[in-house]
């Protein structure tokens, strides 16, 4: 295990520095201006800035000069239900997840802000509170990597509620699941997203998009332990699973769109990577 973790330091620490480090500084903003200093008016100065009793004082015009608050707070609401231990591609959803989550991390410390997590399923499972420091990161990628959940269903809405009740300033919000979840979590999404910068990174294995022709197969829900046997031979079966498929990533990217949260998706046996600097990069 202390191989694993180690692995994952290495990798996502060095993506961080290298890659996403200026897009990440782009892509998430600070909290809003703070006023820095003043020096004379120039030519071009916008008049509103100026500041008066600065002016008075020395008889001559002076602007005020304000910078943009950097520092963040980023939290990562990490999906650890059933489902996510799920893969077909070498790597499950939650190893994925995991790598992700740390390359978040390590761009976060690296451009100063603080990083916290909360580890859901159908409940909460650990809230880690925002911190700085190598110590802390570190410490986010053992549990990413160790911890084992207490319970198998998911409830984002309960997660994405407790995130509003329990961190009370702005923050940036990854939301990081597979978002197969049958309950209604669109209003405490949307309440989230007022609240929060927002953003869902959804993680699919490709066998969810389109089954295999292998016969017949027994599947299991990985929430609920329900068992069913199917006949993967079947074109009709295997026409309405993708169809099926559509429809639910329908529904999802209207869910995102009608919350305005940003979100990307992306596969188990795809390089996630590309479809993360892109999203930073439309955010910039």
């Amino acid at each position: 295990m202390q191989n694993a973790i180690r692995r994952i330091e290495i990798k996502t620490k060095r993506l961080s520095q290298n890659i996403f480090a200026g897009q990440y500084h782009s892509a998430f903003r600070g909290r809003g201006m703070s006023f820095a200093e003043v020096r004379e008016y120039q030519y071009g100065d916008d008049v509103r800035d100026i500041d008066w009793n600065v002016t008075a004082r020395f008889n001559r015009p002076y602007v005020k000069i304000f910078e943009e608050e950097r520092e963040l707070t980023v939290m990562l609401l990490i999906d650890v239900s059933g489902s996510l231990d799920f893969g077909t591609r070498g790597e499950s959803k939650r190893q994925i997840m995991a790598e992700i989550a740390a390359t978040l991390a390590f761009s976060a410390i690296f451009n100063n802000d603080k990083i916290g997590v909360i580890f859901f399923s159908n409940e909460i499972e650990k809230f880690i509170p925002p911190k700085k420091g190598k110590r802390h990161i570190l410490h986010i990628i053992k549990e990413l990597t160790e911890y084992e959940p207490k319970h198998k269903l998911t409830d984002i809405g309960k997660a994405v509620g407790f995130l509003n009740r329990v961190v009370k300033r702005r923050c940036t919000t990854f939301l990081i699941s597979d978002f197969y979840d049958l309950n209604d979590y669109e209003r405490e999404l949307a309440l989230c997203s007022k609240k929060h910068d927002t953003i869902a990174i959804q993680l699919y294995d490709v066998f969810a998009k389109q089954l295999p022709d292998v016969g017949l197969l027994m599947v299991s829900d990985a929430e609920t332990g329900k068992e069913i046997l199917i006949d993967t031979s079947d074109s009709r079966l295997r026409h309405k699973y993708a169809a099926d498929w559509i429809d639910k990533q329908v529904t999802l990217k209207n869910i995102f769109k009608n919350c305005r949260v940003d979100n990307v998706s992306i596969a188990t046996n795809e390089d996630f990577v590309v479809p993360l600097l892109n999203l930073f990069k439309q955010r910039a």
